[in-house]
């Protein structure tokens, strides 16, 4: 089959590789139809990978088609149109059990939790992909919502879902969301539809601030971010700050610009093992601080409630679409941040 691998940084190859196949009894095959480029592949392009090896393949979200499963797999059949979950589940623990597998009691390590991050799991930038423990690992997907938002569905919204409500948003609260990525544009949304007054916005790309703003989020101008979120809150804060960068200095606004009691709940991926948290202003502050992966299967059932109610729109964060053999440019564009992009999505037949 045709697929994308990893080849190191900024190298990205579009080629043949070996087809995959049912291994186990409770596994299934899918046929991509529609395959995302995430943020947390664009640190793999980078060269900050989660795993030390190459030639693998990426991604973490598609929707595709059923075209084989295992003899003991009983709520899935060849044909069935499915979204995959970023996050991998054993079905055998009582964590995932419970819908939280990235929580997973069995996994050796992270790699093993998401497809596409390492050779263990090969990923959905693919025209085929092997799902294990298909009865927990796909979802159906209604008539009623399109791929488009489907991808959207299978990591974005879930993880800005899960940042928001760690971040406890109440009816009537004013809500910053740092980066305005697919992520969080997705926590804008889900912000509102938990009942925020407002909800602000920092990016460092101005066509993402007015795209952002055309949702209803207020964007923050200026160069001084912090003076600027002082002055659109007459000097109070934040009631809750959602970010979704994950480097350093985007948590570190985001500990500074929230109010006093607030809360600051983090889900972009920061790979820096020594960051320096500051503890006194947190103290002082008395803040609430979350961080953490999002168990997708745990999130998207109101998502998809949602979703088919109107209440949120993820196919509105799609703004690309390539070919799966134009991969290599569609991964350069959305690193450039350029011409709009803000969601990139892969056409495995093309």
């Amino acid at each position: 089959m045709k697929a994308l691998t990893y080849h190191g940084r900024h190298d990205i190859r579009y080629g043949e590789v070996p087809d995959p196949a049912v291994t186990g009894p409770a596994d299934a095959v899918v046929r991509v139809t529609a395959a995302g480029i995430c943020g947390s592949d664009l640190h793999i392009y980078s060269g900050n990978g989660f795993s030390p090896e190459l030639g693998y393949t990426p991604g973490h979200e598609c929707v595709g088609v059923v075209v084989d499963t295992g003899g003991q797999v009983t709520r899935f059949k060849p044909g069935d149109r499915v979204l995959v979950p970023a996050s991998v589940g054993c079905a055998q623990c009582g964590q995932c059990a419970a819908g939280f597998t990235a929580r997973c009691e069995r996994a050796k390590s992270s790699t093993e939790l998401c497809y596409g991050v390492s050779p263990k799991l090969p990923g959905s930038q693919a025209q085929l992909l092997a799902v294990p423990c298909a009865d927990v690992n796909l979802v159906h997907v209604p008539e009623d919502i399109s791929d488009d938002a489907a991808v959207v569905l299978t990591d974005n919204a879930p993880t800005a879902w899960y940042g928001c409500r760690r971040a406890r948003i109440q009816p009537g609260e004013t809500v910053l969301v740092i980066g305005l990525g697919p992520v969080g544009l997705m926590a804008a949304q889900s912000a509102f539809a938990m009942g925020a007054a407002r909800v602000l916005g920092v990016d460092l790309v101005a066509e993402r601030r007015a795209f952002a703003a055309g949702l209803g989020v207020e964007p923050v101008e200026g160069d001084d971010a912090r003076a600027a979120i002082r002055d659109m809150t007459a000097g109070r804060g934040p009631d809750a700050v959602v970010e979704a960068v994950g480097s350093d200095a985007t948590i570190e606004l985001a500990l500074k610009a929230v109010r006093q009691a607030g809360r600051v709940s983090v889900i972009g991926v920061s790979q820096n093992k020594a960051f320096p948290f500051h503890m006194y202003l947190a103290q002082v502050k008395e803040l609430e601080f979350a961080i953490g992966l999002c168990s997708v299967h745990y999130e998207l059932p109101p998502l998809i409630a949602l979703t088919r109610a109107g209440r949120l729109q993820p196919e509105v964060v799609v703004s690309h679409r390539f070919a799966l053999s134009e991969g290599p440019a569609a991964y350069e564009l959305f690193a450039s941040r350029s011409d709009g992009v803000r969601k990139i999505l892969l056409d495995p037949a093309g």
